[in-house]
């Protein structure tokens, strides 16, 4: 997939993906307020199959390419593609990503967030937590009418550098819609070219992945799961944005944008 390339959505498909986006949006959220220490991730990937159900959709991942899960859940130093399994127990004290991806009526919602589990936070993982967010935040301000696929990458690396955070390589965000990924691809990073101009009817998927310690990352035995390769805490936050003039739309979230 290229950064040059481009999808530009018709009104019509607009209203499927804000509906798509809406209930991917929904099923983070239930999720974020839902697991507690003592479940499994087999019961947190049910769980969030039934509140997908509840949607009237069905999982954009489950499937894909193969993926055994309804969604993605990465545990503290795992990345992004972590698979449910009952062996595996949340805790007091763990950071959880949830990677929710919805189909709905053949429109496509995609998001994620991470979550700390119980009342205290170390300073570590406030700061990783913090930082992550707010460089999606900031990415999702230079996603405006004019700007280039770099601008967003570039306000990522910003918030990143400053915050001594390493910024994930191998993973980028994309366009999304009609399909799960979609051109642009979205790195993480100012790339050396602009990329593609952003125009209105632009959908896409920004999702900043970055970690305590080094930048990079392995993919385990499982196929799917990327950790750290020092093993240290890594934390993914995304949003699916219509591009809009100088005021992106938040399709997964219902605030806007300050």
């Amino acid at each position: 997939m290229s950064l040059d390339k481009a999808v530009i959505h018709t009104e019509k498909e607009i209203e499927g993906i804000r509906k798509a986006a809406r209930a991917a949006g929904f099923v983070r959220e239930q999720l974020s307020e839902l697991i507690k220490p003592g479940m499994s991730t087999k019961e947190i990937d049910e769980l969030a199959a039934s509140l997908i159900a509840a949607t009237g959709g069905k999982s954009a991942f489950f499937g894909y390419r193969g993926f055994p899960g309804q969604i993605c859940i990465s545990l503290n130093e795992e990345v992004v593609h972590g698979i449910g399994t009952s062996a595996v127990i949340v805790k007091d004290g763990d950071i959880v990503s949830l990677d929710v991806g919805v189909v709905l009526n053949g429109y496509v919602g995609d998001n994620a967030e991470t979550v700390a589990l119980g009342a205290t936070k170390t300073a570590s993982v406030e700061h990783l937590l913090t930082n992550t967010r707010k460089s999606l935040y900031e990415a999702i301000k230079a996603s405006v009418k004019g700007n280039y696929i770099r601008d967003i990458g570039a306000a990522v690396q910003k918030v990143a550098q400053k915050a001594k955070l390493g910024i994930v390589r191998e993973y980028v965000g994309h366009g999304c819609g009609v399909k799960l990924h979609e051109p642009p691809e979205i790195p993480n990073y100012r790339t050396a070219g602009r990329g593609a101009k952003l125009k209105n009817g632009m959908v896409l998927a920004i999702e900043p992945m970055l970690n305590l310690g080094t930048h990079r990352v392995k993919t385990m035995k499982d196929g799917w799961t990327v950790k750290t390769l020092d093993g240290k805490l890594s934390a993914h936050f995304e949003h699916m944005i219509l591009v809009n003039n100088d005021k992106p739309e938040i399709l997964t979230w219902q605030k806007q944008i300050q």
